[in-house]
């Protein structure tokens, strides 16, 4: 049996429970157009002054309407909703597969190679803050269905946990593009959990089904958002999955071919 690979624990920087702030004003008030207002401010700085033009290329960019963030009523629900089988002080798995695997954001326990099947890994979501702008969309990781998918399962302290899935909440499922899922997974040591991870949602506007070559190349080549380029973040992933002992080889040959 091989043994686990263990991360020390860090300490948490808060240790009491918060609830999502509330907003005043109409439900209609509350939901913000991505469009018109991002989350965070995006300033001139946060974008190169001389990224490229985009290249004329059928399908980019796409035709993605209006986007909107969740309330902080729905945010909260999305989260009581996943957690509703969590009796609030058990350790809890989840999976990473994509930036969490190289920047998780929260204190672990434990960070251990790990794979999921039914599912696999692929650029299925477009960014319109992170990686790219409104006109010029990004890309980012999704599980969608079918085959299997390696990443990295984290244990996270059942005790004073909730502002740490608060705060992944708002990280992940700002616009509910995701499905929060608990996933059967299977560790490197052979043991099984159920993690909590985050699928695609297929009926999503923002979901972009297979993409071709041509559409890929033009997105590595000008999308930027307020956390950097898509190209930096598919590097940067398919780097982390390499260095952990569990390369994605499509991910790579799509790298390569596009880049």
């Amino acid at each position: 049996m091989r043994k686990r690979r263990k991360w020390k624990r860090s300490k948490p920087k808060s240790s009491g429970r918060w609830a999502f702030p509330t907003r005043t004003g109409t439900k209609a008030d509350n939901r913000r157009n991505l469009d018109r207002s991002p989350p965070h401010p995006v300033t001139d700085s946060h974008f190169a002054p001389d990224a490229p033009d985009v290249l004329a290329c059928p399908g980019y960019p796409p035709s993605l309407g209006v986007a909107q963030y969740l309330t902080d009523e729905e945010m909260a629900a999305s989260l009581a909703g996943a957690l509703q089988g969590w009796d609030g002080q058990s350790d809890l798995w989840l999976f990473g597969y994509g930036s969490l695997i190289w920047n998780p954001g929260l204190p672990t326990l434990e960070a251990v190679r790990a794979r999921v099947h039914g599912y696999h890994r692929g650029l299925y979501l477009w960014s319109r803050v992170n990686r790219g702008t409104p006109e010029q969309p990004g890309l980012v990781l999704a599980l969608d269905r079918g085959g299997s998918c390696s990443g990295i399962a984290f244990r996270l302290a059942g005790a004073g946990a909730m502002p740490h899935l608060e705060a992944l909440w708002r990280r992940e499922m700002a616009m509910g593009s995701y499905r929060p899922s608990w996933l059967p997974c299977s560790l490197a040591d052979g043991q099984r959990v159920t993690a909590l991870s985050f699928v695609m949602r297929r009926d999503a506007a923002t979901y972009t089904g297979k993409l071709p070559d041509a559409i890929v190349k033009t997105v590595l080549g000008c999308a930027r958002g307020r956390y950097g380029t898509t190209l930096d973040y598919v590097s940067r992933t398919v780097e982390a999955l390499r260095d952990s002992g569990m390369p994605d080889r499509a991910l790579e040959a799509l790298l390569k071919r596009c880049r």
